[in-house]
C-alpha cells in the first residue's frame, strides 16, 4: 500500500472518546485546549468565548467554555450535561463526550463512555487518585473501553515534578489492572498552559511519551462492530399495501453489529422462525450486503410473523434466549433499586416486564471487595443483579457485543431510567444467588 493511500485511509478513521474525572480536574479545559490548539475552533466561537471570559473577569479566554454549552454550566463553571463535540485533524476524525465530574452525574459517564473506544480520565496532580477516579476507572472497565488514558493534570501547580506524576501513575495503573482495564497510557499535562496536550512540554523534558493529541491520533481503533455477531433489531414493519407493491413486507432497523447478505439463512428471535434474506433495501436502493450502523429494510423469502422488538440473526450464529439475566449494573436513578422491584427492561428495540429477583453483591470501590446481598443499590452504585423477564429475550454477553449485551431498566410508572446493565459482566465471582423476591403474583 502506498504512503498516500495509507494516509488517506488513516484520515477517514473515526475515534470516539470520552473524558471523565472529578470536579475541577480540568476536563472541559483539556477538551477546549484540544479544540483550540488543533485549529478546530471557528473564529466566531473563539470570539464568543473571549467575550464570556471577559465578562467573568478573566484575563484570557476560558477554553472550558468551548464545551460547557448549557447556561447553568457557564454560570457555575462546571459541567452538568454530556457535551458532544466533533473535530478532525489531518490524521483522524474524532467524536468526544465531555462528561460531568460530580458524583451525582456519574450516570452521564455511562452514557458518554458506552460507545467510546477510549476514555481520558483526568486527575488533579495535587489530589491524586480519589474515589471518583476509582468510580470512573470501574465504569471504564465495566463498559469494556479498550483504551484508557490517565491525564495527570495541573502539573504546573506541583512544579512539574516527575515524582508526583510517577506516584499517581503507579497507583492508578495498579488499580485499573485489578479491574481488568487492558491498557493504560499515563500522560503528565497542564491543560490550562497547554503542556503535553497538543505540543510537547518544555517544562517536562523528563517525559518522553506522546502528547494527548498524538496518542489520540495513533491509538489503534480495534473495536470494529462489523466483525461482531450480526444482529438486526427490528424497529418497524413496512407494509405499504399499494398497487405498485401489493405484497411488500419489509423489516426496518439499524444493524447493531456484523453484516447481512442476500441469500443468507437467518432466524427471527425470540420466536425461532427461520427464513432467508430475499433482499436488502438501503436508502431506496437494493444492495447485496449491508453492515453495522446502516439503517436498512430486510425482505425475507417466507411470510412469517415479525414485529417491533424481534431480532434477526444469522441462523448459524444465533444467541440463546432466556428469561433469567445476570448482569453487572450501574444504578443511575435517585430512587434505590431493591430486591422485588418490578421494572421494564429495554433490550435493543424490545421492552418487557421484569422483576429484580436478587442483588447478589455491590462493589466497594476502595478495595474492590464485594459487599454480599446489600438488598438495594442507590444512585451511582455498581453491583450484580439477577432479573427474571416476562418474555424470553435473545441476549449476548456484553463481552461479545456492547450493543446487544446491554440493557436498561425503566420505572414502569413514570418512564425514568433506573439502571444500565451489562449482561454477564463481573469483577469477581459473587456468592451463590439467593432468591429473595417475594411471590407477588407476577407469574413469569
Amino acid at each position: 500500500m502506498s504512503t498516500t493511500t495509507s494516509e488517506a485511509l488513516s484520515a477517514t478513521t473515526l475515534l470516539r472518546f470520552a473524558t471523565a474525572g472529578s470536579v475541577d480536574d480540568g476536563k472541559s479545559t483539556l477538551v477546549g485546549r484540544l479544540l483550540h490548539d488543533s485549529k478546530s475552533v471557528l473564529t466566531d466561537q473563539l470570539e464568543a468565548v473571549e467575550r464570556a471570559s471577559t465578562a467573568r473577569g478573566q484575563e484570557g479566554p476560558d477554553l472550558a467554555l468551548l464545551t460547557d454549552g448549557l447556561r447553568a454550566e457557564r454560570e457555575q463553571g462546571i459541567t452538568i450535561d454530556v457535551a458532544y463535540r466533533y473535530f478532525a485533524t489531518a490524521k483522524r476524525r474524532f467524536i468526544l463526550a465531555d462528561t460531568p465530574g460530580h458524583v451525582q452525574y456519574t450516570r452521564n459517564m455511562v452514557t458518554g463512555a458506552s460507545t467510546a473506544e477510549l476514555t481520558v480520565i483526568l486527575i488533579d496532580a495535587r489530589n491524586g487518585v480519589v474515589e471518583q477516579t476509582r468510580r470512573h476507572a470501574a465504569l471504564a472497565a465495566l463498559l469494556r473501553v479498550p483504551h484508557v488514558v490517565l491525564a495527570v493534570n495541573k502539573m504546573d501547580l506541583v512544579d512539574y515534578q516527575e515524582s508526583v506524576f510517577a506516584a499517581i501513575a503507579e497507583e492508578f495503573t495498579a488499580y485499573a489492572t485489578e479491574l481488568g482495564v487492558p491498557e493504560v497510557t499515563a500522560i503528565p499535562i497542564s491543560a490550562l498552559a497547554g503542556d503535553n496536550v497538543v505540543e510537547p512540554s518544555a517544562n517536562m523534558d523528563w517525559y518522553g511519551g506522546p502528547t494527548v493529541l498524538e496518542h489520540l491520533e495513533t491509538v489503534p481503533v480495534t473495536h470494529d462492530l462489523s466483525h461482531c455477531h450480526a444482529r438486526l433489531p427490528v424497529q418497524y414493519v413496512i407494509r405499504p399495501q399499494t398497487a405498485e407493491h401489493p405484497d411488500y413486507r419489509g423489516y426496518a432497523g439499524q444493524i447493531a453489529a456484523g453484516s447481512f447478505r442476500v441469500g443468507e439463512a437467518v432466524t427471527v428471535l425470540p420466536s425461532g422462525h427461520a427464513s432467508k434474506i430475499a433482499g436488502i433495501d438501503l436508502l431506496g436502493q437494493s444492495v447485496d450486503v449491508a453492515w453495522t450502523t446502516q439503517s436498512v429494510t430486510v425482505l425475507l423469502e417466507d411470510d412469517i410473523d415479525i414485529s417491533r422488538g424481534d431480532l434477526i440473526v444469522p441462523s448459524k450464529d444465533a444467541p440463546p434466549t432466556t428469561q433469567d439475566i445476570e448482569a453487572t449494573v450501574c444504578h443511575v436513578a435517585d430512587a434505590p433499586l431493591t430486591v422485588g422491584h418490578r421494572v421494564l427492561l429495554k433490550h435493543g428495540t424490545r421492552t418487557v416486564k421484569a422483576i429484580v429477583k436478587d442483588i447478589p453483591s455491590r462493589l466497594t470501590l476502595d478495595d474492590l471487595s464485594l459487599h454480599p446481598h446489600p438488598g438495594q443499590l442507590v444512585a451511582n452504585d455498581i453491583g450484580r443483579v439477577k432479573i427474571r423477564t416476562a418474555e424470553p429475550l435473545p441476549v449476548d454477553s456484553y463481552a461479545d457485543s456492547r450493543r446487544t449485551g446491554s440493557f436498561i431498566l425503566i420505572d414502569p410508572n413514570d418512564g425514568t431510567t433506573l439502571t444500565a446493565g451489562m449482561v454477564g459482566e463481573s469483577f469477581a465471582s459473587p456468592e451463590p444467588v439467593r432468591d429473595e423476591a417475594e411471590d407477588d403474583g407476577w407469574d413469569f
